[in-house]
């Protein structure tokens, strides 16, 4: 069930939300969220639903036995392969056979159809803080299952995040405070976050859909081909940044308060910066994670890009079981650390601040279409375009009328630029203490465009409903 479609907006989110207000107790309304959490997930894939039923009860079990045992190491070393084995098998299987039979040059092990359970990276990385939690004495083991239960699967941020720590959430989870402003900043952030899927994502993604197939990408001329790649970068970011929006705004609802997930990330001038500013729950998750046990920076600098690289080698084949995810991450993490190696203080020196936000739109937007592009070849015949050894005849005119050119200037515009200009207008955005007349009558009409837009549009995919 997305949040952009018309069934939840009608019937799931109006249903839920009204009970919730009516029940009086935070007992009960945690059980009516998990409840609806758990209806919300098999509504899309009714099987495995069993299988984050399992994931609840190992990793339930998991955090008792880490604050109770004396071998603690042990079981949060089993927990981590347990978690992982799961989420490795369900996602990554096929994945390991394909490049074995590859380099053993023959079939030496049969692919499975196995289908990806729905926002199983996601869960499966807050399953695992909330173990790893205990077992570092940032949170006590959770006794009651049914509040586990309802931070594992809370719907909100169920399936494509953000990722909550249960750190940052396990005091909400008995007492959180609930009112009316915290309500209708709740609801304008969720609509706000709806405009961006409908109206620009949506209108983005299709344009970008038509152009990537394999034939018109191959005879694209360098100028749609960039043009596309710029498109499809925003197209990422309105619709994660939408859904991310929406998240945000419907814990808001329910009392929860989630930590951001997007600060204007193309107004950045490096890619550390970037990666500050994009999907900050997944990057601060592998930082608190991953890279800090892996010794981060304090073992010398050698040991630190070697962090790095793994760091970055894993985001990339966490978003999927793919070359080209690898191959994205490892972009990443080049420029991340030849940032550390010398770029970074050429970057802060330079006074002509343009030049290092040309680079990290550069690095970003090649890096989307390597993200985009499945095929390694594909790849390197779309650099070959972008870069002027290779064109082709299709033309930007062929594929982006006035609407797209409209809502193209538009995007460019809110995607930071604005908010950096008006900082007023990003203060009243974030506020959550005094929500405005005007604010509230640009809500409600932003609602019902999308909702007329939903109605007359089924076009409405999610990009990250696939990690």
């Amino acid at each position: 069930m997305l949040f952009s479609s018309l069934v939840f907006l009608w019937y799931f989110l109006p249903i839920v939300f009204v009970l919730y207000y009516i029940i009086p107790t935070i007992t009960l309304k945690n059980l009516l969220l998990l409840i609806a959490s758990l209806f919300f997930y098999a509504w899309g894939e009714p099987v495995y639903i069993i299988l984050m039923v399992i994931s609840i009860f190992l990793n339930y079990i998991f955090g008792l036995a880490v604050s109770q045992a004396n071998a603690k190491k042990f079981y949060v070393f089993l927990a981590v392969v347990v978690n992982i084995g799961l989420l490795g098998y369900f996602k990554y299987f096929n994945f390991f056979v394909n490049t074995i039979n590859e380099i053993a040059g023959s079939e030496i092990f049969a692919t499975r159809n196995i289908a990806l359970p729905i926002g199983i990276s996601f869960y499966t990385f807050q399953a695992l803080s909330y173990v790893i939690d205990v077992y570092r004495g940032d949170t006590k083991a959770q006794n009651n299952i049914y509040k586990l239960a309802l931070y594992i699967s809370f719907f909100p941020q169920l399936i494509a995040g953000p990722i909550v720590k249960y750190h940052d959430i396990d005091e909400q989870l008995n007492s959180r405070r609930i009112n009316t402003g915290k309500l209708a900043y709740g609801v304008k952030r969720f609509t706000f976050g709806l405009a961006k899927k409908v109206m620009l994502a949506n209108t983005f993604a299709q344009v970008v859909d038509n152009v990537m197939t394999p034939n018109v990408r191959a005879n694209a001329n360098i100028s749609l081909m960039w043009f596309v790649c710029i498109l499809y970068s925003l197209q990422i970011y309105y619709d994660f940044s939408g859904y991310s929006d929406m998240a945000i705004g419907l814990g808001k609802m329910f009392g929860f308060d989630f930590n951001e997930n997007f600060n204007y990330p193309y107004i950045s001038r490096s890619i550390q910066e970037f990666w500050r500013r994009w999907h900050i729950s997944l990057s601060t998750w592998f930082k608190e994670y991953l890279y800090i046990p892996l010794g981060g920076n304090r073992k010398g600098v050698f040991r630190t890009y070697i962090n790095l690289f793994i760091v970055f080698f894993t985001t990339g084949f966490w978003h999927g079981a793919s070359k080209n995810f690898i191959v994205w991450g490892l972009w990443h993490g080049f420029f991340m650390i030849i940032e550390r190696i010398f770029l970074g203080k050429l970057l802060e020196k330079n006074p002509f601040k343009v030049i290092n936000h040309i680079y990290s739109l550069f690095v970003v937007v090649v890096g989307f279409m390597i993200f985009r592009i499945e095929s390694i070849n594909q790849i390197i015949d779309s650099l070959k375009i972008m870069f002027g050894r290779k064109s082709g005849y299709y033309s930007i005119p062929m594929y982006v009328d006035r609407r797209v050119w409209f809502f193209f200037i538009v995007g460019i515009i809110l995607c930071g630029p604005f908010q950096c200009i008006f900082k007023k207008f990003k203060e009243n955005l974030f506020d959550e203490e005094d929500v405005k007349v005007y604010e509230i009558i640009t809500a409600a009409f932003l609602l019902a465009f999308s909702i007329i837009l939903l109605v007359n549009n089924t076009y409405n995919p999610f990009i990250y409903f696939r990690f």
